[in-house]
């Protein structure tokens, strides 16, 4: 295994560089610098992350450029002339209800706190060894307003309903982990790092099972506890720097280098 810490120590160094930024999601929030519109961007480009990451960057860049720019003033100061322009929004199974919602929630949320980070601390613990309570507490909240709509709870994660989450999890590492790469932002203090689980992209779970790092067979909750648990034994302060490594590895044999 220390072998394996060593491989992947590497491969972390390879791929937690800027030049990685360009062709992933997380360049949709690093295009801004008010922390609420890198919050906004950020978890709406984490959730739109399905199927080619061209198009998901695409996507974000039409959606956000419709709120003209500036998500956060635009979710707190829109019109209803201003909610139609993003009628014509959807991407894959995303459409206009779950971007109305979307915008309704996070006005709703924005109206009371400064920061996202307040809405993932619902049911958590600082005593807590993983975030599995955050995330179930912060889908109980962002669907406690009275008009959520049901189908847009398929787009929303939750370990209590068994899903691996990775999205959510990837939004969460880009707004914890801080380190000297420039690539994650480290905007939130309350969630640390080593709370994190790392999100399990099917990259990320092909790379792992060849590595034997995992042995479920369903990609789950319980399989991303399984992995995280595998890759703090490599850094318990800091597991999830390792989806860097496992992701940029699958993309390479996939498709070549994944920047």
């Amino acid at each position: 295994m220390q072998n394996l810490k060593g491989y992947l120590d590497e491969l972390v160094l390879r791929y937690n560089r800027p030049e990685f930024i360009p062709a992933d999601p997380i360049s949709i929030p690093h295009a801004f610098q008010k922390p609420q519109d890198i919050e906004i961007t950020g978890f709406w480009a984490s959730i739109l992350a399905w199927g080619n990451r061209t198009t998901i960057i695409n996507k974000c860049q039409e959606l956000f450029a419709l709120m003209g720019g500036t998500p956060h003033d635009f979710v707190l100061n829109h019109s209803e002339q201003d909610l139609k322009a993003l009628m014509k929004f959807k991407h894959r199974t995303f459409n206009d209800i779950d971007t109305l919602y979307f915008i309704s929630f996070f006005k709703a949320h924005y109206q009371q706190y400064d920061s996202l980070e307040t809405a993932f601390l619902k049911g958590f613990s600082s005593k807590d060894s993983t975030i599995e309570n955050s995330l179930n507490g912060f889908y109980a909240y962002f669907f406690s307003l009275e008009d959520a709509p049901q189908r847009t709870r398929k787009h929303i994660a939750s370990p209590a309903r068994k899903s691996a989450c990775k999205r959510i999890n990837m939004f969460l590492r880009w707004m914890v982990r801080q380190d000297h790469a420039g690539v994650d932002f480290g905007l939130w203090k309350s969630i640390q790092p080593k709370q994190l689980i790392c999100p399990c992209d099917l990259h990320v779970v092909r790379v792992a099972r060849q590595l034997n790092l995992i042995t479920r067979k369903p990609t789950d909750w319980r399989l991303a506890l399984e992995l995280t648990e595998q890759l703090r034994g490599f850094d318990p302060q800091d597991p999830v720097k390792y989806d860097f490594a496992l992701f940029g590895l699958g993309i390479e044999k996939r498709h070549g280098k994944p920047y």
